[in-house]
């Protein structure tokens, strides 16, 4: 495969309206990628080679409904499934139904996305699947639903590393820690003490941007990370190895 004809497939980056999806998007269309960016709002960034499908990725029926239209019209080589909310809540107060909420979002939707992919992918014998979990995987207070669903990405990505490397196709995974976003901010408010104390405890001592994340999913989308599949990358400051609370 030559350089130039990654541009002929689009890169399908699922809640790329704000945070880290909006700063992937801009990361691939910088690098000359198509991109369509599948979620409940509109970016807020434009481009030429941006586009914008509005679907509830919870949503089963409609979400495979477009992931399918997509591919009906287009090459998907590159997908990177960055979708998701946290729910938090104590155990005590945790609920099957945000359980399922979560599932379907962290979950099905990823596999409705690459099973849309993987036709054109195996065509071309080339694939790049990325998808966005959380060092919250890891275990952390009040995650007990968000921590299940973001650690099953994992063990999807890992076996669909062993079943398509054949077909020239990876399968990574990034964990960001904690990264400016809306997310970040429902739980940890913007200016206050407890975001100057959280940063203090992360080894490198600042939280993280939306762009360290797109950064490491850019290499994982590369042609030069061919050789690199099954594997989990922790874009989290140093927070995987120790114990920081947010």
């Amino acid at each position: 495969m030559t350089p130039n004809s990654q541009l002929d497939g689009v890169a399908v980056v699922t809640g790329g309206s704000a945070g880290i999806g909006e700063a992937i998007c801009a990361r691939l269309l910088g690098e000359g990628k198509r991109v369509i960016s599948v979620a409940r709002r509109a970016p807020t960034i434009s481009h030429d080679n941006l586009s914008f499908i509005k679907v509830d990725l919870a949503d089963r029926a409609e979400t495979a409904d477009a992931f399918t239209s997509i591919a009906e019209r287009e090459k998907i080589l590159f997908a990177v499934h960055n979708a998701g909310v946290i729910r938090p809540a104590l155990v005590e107060d945790a609920s099957a139904e945000d359980l399922d909420y979560l599932t379907e979002l962290h979950l099905s939707a990823m596999l409705a996305l690459i099973k849309a992919a993987l036709p054109a992918m195996k065509a071309e014998r080339f694939g790049r699947i990325v998808g966005v979990s959380s060092r919250g995987a890891l275990g952390l207070q009040t995650r007990t639903n968000y921590a299940a669903t973001k650690a099953g990405m994992f063990g999807m990505l890992r076996t669909w590393a062993l079943e398509l490397g054949s077909h020239g196709i990876t399968s990574n995974c990034v964990a960001p820690g904690p990264v400016e976003s809306e997310m970040f901010h429902d739980i940890v408010p913007e200016g206050s003490d407890r975001k100057v104390k959280l940063a203090e405890a992360i080894p490198v001592k600042r939280i993280g941007a939306p762009e360290d994340v797109a950064a490491a999913i850019s290499f994982f989308l590369s042609e030069e990370a061919g050789f690199v599949t099954g594997q989990t990358l922790y874009v989290c400051g140093g927070t995987s190895i120790g114990s920081v609370v947010i």
